[in-house]
């Protein structure tokens, strides 16, 4: 069985926007990990706190960094795998319908479900593979709630998915408390580190002109946090989508960036960084 726990962040930022995060564990793997990440915790004390990134500050942050060691020290012995998924704001969609627009959310993270753990590619042998997606929050109710939930399930009638044996079970897509999922909680800090620095959060300064004390410490973990995705993938770059050398590496390679790129689109120059190159996107969403 795969466990997948996703969450999401600022659905609107100054240049990027509907950020998803979500972290993967096997089942043969969920006892460890758990057990990892709480022993961490308890050991920095934090055993009674939500570990979350909201609460990075100059008192937490260095106990945040013993966390992501463990963390990232998992994900390097392939016991999990992170994705984190957003789009950049400059590429606007041409001709979409505001029904659709309205059903933003939905539709974006029914693509980061279907695609970016490259589930389709895990499981070879085609044996049949369970999935339980355990979300955080999810923020839509009645009717579209009902809609989304179809729409996942859907996902079991795709060819791709039956050959390669992966089942959602009915009830196995879940809303869940982050506050009882360590996994969940670790995973908010790496989403919450990279919306913070793509959306130049760092870089705010008060009436005073000068910078926070607490953005001056969310920076500090944030580049901690990436030395650690660069010791997975040397010359990462946060603000586009992972390369890749093969569709396996989808599922195989522990830690992927995809920023997703609508398929008719206009670029609005005025929300491009200066001197910022994007690299094309894994174009699965076609």
């Amino acid at each position: 069985m795969y466990y997948i726990w996703t969450d999401e962040s600022d659905a609107t930022g100054k240049y990027y926007a509907n950020f998803y995060g979500g972290i993967l564990i096997r089942s043969e793997h969920y006892e460890e990990v758990r057990r990892r990440l709480s022993a961490v915790v308890k050991k920095v004390g934090l055993e009674n706190e939500e570990i979350k990134w909201q609460k990075v500050n100059e008192y937490t942050e260095e106990r945040y960094e013993r966390i992501v060691d463990v963390l990232f020290a998992l994900l390097s012995e392939d016991k999990a795998k992170i994705r984190i998924f957003f789009r950049h704001r400059q590429f606007e969609s041409i001709g979409l319908p505001n029904e659709l627009r309205r059903k933003e959310y939905p539709k974006l993270y029914y693509q980061f479900i279907k695609n970016d753990f490259g589930l389709i590619y895990s499981n070879p042998k085609g044996k049949s593979v369970r999935v339980r997606l355990l979300i955080d929050d999810m923020p839509l109710k009645g009717p579209d709630r009902e809609e989304f939930l179809k729409a996942i399930y859907h996902l079991n009638e795709l060819k791709t998915f039956q050959k390669a044996g992966i089942i959602i079970n009915d009830g196995d897509v879940a809303e869940v408390n982050s506050k009882k999922h360590l996994p969940l909680q670790a995973m908010d800090v790496v989403l919450g580190a990279m919306c913070f620095r793509l959306n130049d959060k760092h870089k705010e300064r008060g009436i005073d002109g000068k910078r926070a004390k607490r953005n001056i410490v969310k920076e500090k973990l944030y580049k901690y946090i990436r030395t650690k995705i660069w010791e997975l993938h040397p010359g990462f770059n946060i603000g586009v989508t992972t390369p890749i050398t093969r569709m396996s590496d989808l599922w195989e390679r522990p830690y992927l960036h995809w920023n997703f790129v609508p398929r008719n689109f206009t670029k609005n120059e005025k929300l491009t960084k200066r001197h910022k190159t994007e690299t094309a996107p894994y174009n699965l969403h076609k």
